[in-house]
C-alpha cells in the first residue's frame, strides 16, 4: 500500500493537502461531468464510468502527465462527463512534461486519438466534416491553450527562482567579501594599536612604577603615584582585550591571576572606579538601589562603559565638580545615571577628546536593546543615564543584504540549507536560458500563433455552419406549400438544393424511401426538442413530387 502510495505521487511531495486539493477538483469536475451526461441522455453506467474516469484521471496526472492527457482525449467522445477534465490534464502535461519534444509528441498523439475517436463515435451521424472541425476547435481552446499557459508560467517561475538564488549567492559573496575586506583593516588597526598604544603604556607603566618607590616622595604624592600605575595596567589589559577582538573577534583570554576576581568591566567595577576617582582627589558618590541582578554579559560590559565614560567626562569638562553615580535595578531593566554638577574652577588645559565617546555608547547599548540618554541638567551640569535589559543578547554581526529583487537576504547564507550546485544554475541559465528567455518567447510565439489559428478556424467554421444552415432548412410553412403531384422543378426551384454537412445521411433514417426515387432532406427551422431533429423528405420519380414525409431523428 505505502509502496503504491509512493510510486503514485512520484518526485513530487504529495502532503494530505494535496490530496485534500486532487480529490475537491475531481469531485467539482465530476459534477459538472454529471450534468453533461445527464443532458447527453447518459446512462447511470456511463455516468459512474463517467465519475470514475474523472477522480483516476485527476489522481494520476501527477505521475503520468502524458499518459493521462492521452488517455483523457480518449474517453472523452465516448464519457461526455469527463470532457472538462481534459483543461485540468492539459495545464498538468505542460507544467510537469520537461522535453520539449516529448511534450510536443503527447499533446500531437492526444489530438490525434481525440480526433480519431470522434470520428468513430460519430461515425453513424455520418457527420464527419463536422465532427472534425468542432474536435479540433475544443482541443485547441480547452486542452493545448493551458498546456501552452501552464508551461509559460511554470518556465518563467524556474527562471525567477534561479534568478532569485543567484541574486541571494551573489549577495552573500559580496558580503563575505565585505566582511574579509573589514577583518584585514581590523587586524592593521590592531597592530597600530599594539605598536603604538602598548608602548606607550608600557613605559607609563614603568616609570610610574619606579616613581612610587622614590623615597623624596610623599605619602600622598605615593599615593596618587600608585593610581597612575594601576590605571595604567588596567589599560593595557583593555588594550589587550580590544586587540584581540579585532584581530580574531574574540576577546583576549584572561590571566590566571585575574580569573578569581570579580569581574573588571562589568557592574561589579563600577565600585572600583568610583573608588580610583575619589583617591584621585574626586568628590564621587555611589549610590545602588532596588533587588541586584544578574546581567548577560553584553550588558553588563555596556554598564561598566557608561560609568566609566560618564566619569571620564566629568574629569575632563567639569573639573572639581561633585559626581553622582547611581545604579537602580527596577523590574525590567538595570538604569546606571551618572551627574555631575558645574565646573569649580578651570580645566586643565587644552581637553583631548574625539568626540565619539557619547555617540558609542548610544550604539553600545542599541546593540543589546537599551539606550543611553545624555544632556545638560538646569543647574549647568550634564547627566548620562543608560537603560539596560537584564536579558537581552548582543546583536549578532550578520548582515542583511539588500538586494535587487526588493528583498532582504541573509548574508550568510540559510542554516541547514544543502548546499547548491552553482554548475547547474550556469547550465540552466546558459542553456535553458538561451531559454528560458528563447522558451519563453518561443511559448508565447506558440500560444499567439495558436490563438489566431483558433480565431481562423472558428471564423471558418461559423461561415461554414451559417452557409450550411442556409442549405439545409426550411419552415414548416414551405413545407406544407408543396403538394404531392407537383412538376419536381417547380418544387426543387422553391426548396435548397440541401448540399450541406447538415443534412449528410437524413434520408436514409426516416421511413423506407418508394422504389426508383431520389430523395432531398432537409432540416425544420423551426424549435425542435432537446438532441432530436426534425426532418422534410422530398423524393421524386420521372419529373414528378411523387411523397413528402416528416419525421424526427436523434442528433
Amino acid at each position: 500500500m505505502r509502496a503504491g502510495r509512493d510510486w503514485l505521487k512520484g518526485p513530487e511531495p504529495w502532503s494530505r493537502r494535496t490530496v485534500a486539493g486532487d480529490l475537491a477538483v475531481a469531485g467539482v469536475l465530476a459534477l459538472l461531468g454529471l450534468g453533461i451526461e445527464e443532458l447527453d441522455n447518459g446512462t447511470q453506467l456511463r455516468m459512474l464510468t463517467s465519475v470514475l474516469g474523472v477522480v483516476t484521471l485527476t489522481l494520476l496526472r501527477r505521475r503520468l502527465p502524458a499518459t493521462t492527457l492521452i488517455l483523457g482525449a480518449a474517453v472523452s467522445p465516448f464519457l461526455p462527463g469527463t470532457f472538462l477534465v481534459t483543461g485540468l490534464l492539459g495545464w498538468s502535461a505542460g507544467r510537469r512534461i520537461e522535453d520539449v519534444g516529448r511534450a510536443l509528441g503527447a499533446f500531437t498523439a492526444a489530438f490525434v486519438v481525440e480526433v480519431g475517436f470522434s470520428v468513430v463515435a460519430e461515425w453513424s451521424q455520418t457527420r464527419l466534416l463536422l465532427t472534425i472541425v468542432f474536435s479540433t476547435l475544443m482541443f485547441l481552446a480547452v486542452t493545448v491553450m493551458p498546456g501552452l499557459a501552464s508551461r509559460y508560467w511554470s518556465q518563467r517561475r524556474t527562471l525567477l527562482r534561479a534568478l532569485q538564488e543567484r541574486n541571494g549567492q551573489l549577495m552573500r559573496e559580496r558580503a563575505m567579501v565585505a566582511g574579509q575586506a573589514r577583518l584585514r583593516e581590523r587586524q592593521r588597526i590592531a597592530q597600530d594599536m599594539h605598536d603604538s598604544l602598548g608602548h606607550q603604556l608600557a613605559l607609563i607603566s614603568v616609570h610610574t612604577g619606579a616613581l612610587e618607590v622614590d623615597p623624596k616622595l610623599t605619602d600622598r604624592q605615593r599615593e596618587a603615584v600608585g593610581v597612575l600605575r594601576h590605571a595604567s595596567v588596567a589599560a593595557m589589559h583593555e588594550l589587550r582585550e580590544v586587540v584581540g577582538i579585532l584581530r580574531d573577534g574574540v576577546e583576549a583570554p584572561v590571566p590566571v591571576e585575574e580569573a578569581s576576581q570579580p569581574a573588571a568591566r562589568g557592574v561589579a567595577g563600577i565600585s572600583g572606579i568610583v573608588e580610583a576617582a575619589r583617591i584621585a582627589g574626586t568628590d564621587v558618590r555611589l549610590t545602588v538601589s532596588g533587588q541586584q541582578r544578574p546581567l548577560v554579559a553584553a550588558c553588563d560590559h555596556a554598564a561598566y562603559r557608561i560609568a566609566q565614560e560618564a566619569l571620564t567626562n566629568a574629569y575632563k569638562h567639569a573639573p572639581g565638580a561633585r559626581i553622582t553615580v547611581e545604579l537602580r535595578y527596577e523590574d525590567d531593566s538595570l538604569v546606571v545615571e551618572i551627574a555631575n554638577g558645574p565646573a569649580q574652577g578651570p580645566g586643565a588645559g587644552e581637553v583631548v577628546s574625539g568626540g565619539q565617546g557619547l555617540t558609542g555608547l548610544r550604539e553600545r547599548a542599541r546593540l543589546v536593546g537599551g539606550m543611553v540618554h545624555a544632556g545638560a541638567t538646569e543647574g549647568g551640569g550634564f547627566r548620562v543615564a543608560g537603560v539596560l535589559p537584564y536579558g537581552a543578547e548582543p546583536a549578532g554581526t550578520v548582515e542583511d543584504v539588500a538586494d535587487d529583487f526588493g528583498q532582504r537576504t541573509h548574508a550568510m547564507g540559510t542554516k541547514g540549507a544543502p548546499p547548491m550546485d552553482w554548475a547547474a544554475v550556469d547550465r540552466e541559465l546558459a542553456v535553458r536560458g538561451r531559454g528560458r528567455t528563447g522558451g519563453v518567447a518561443l511559448g508565447c510565439g506558440i500560444a499567439f500563433a495558436a490563438l489566431i489559428l483558433l480565431v481562423i478556424v472558428i471564423g471558418a467554421g461559423v461561415a461554414l455552419l451559417v452557409g450550411s444552415a442556409n442549405n439545409a432548412m426550411i419552415s414548416e410553412s414551405e413545407y406544407d406549400s408543396t403538394h404531392v403531384g407537383e412538376a419536381e422543378d417547380t418544387v426543387r426551384g422553391r426548396l435548397p438544393d440541401g448540399d450541406s454537412i447538415l443534412t449528410s445521411g437524413l434520408d436514409g433514417k426516416g421511413p423506407v424511401q418508394p422504389a426508383g426515387t431520389d430523395c432531398v432532406a432537409l432540416l425544420s427551422s423551426e424549435e425542435t426538442r432537446l438532441n432530436t431533429d426534425t426532418v422534410y423528405r422530398f423524393c421524386f420519380r420521372d419529373g414528378k413530387l411523387v411523397d413528402k414525409q416528416t419525421y424526427e431523428v436523434k442528433q
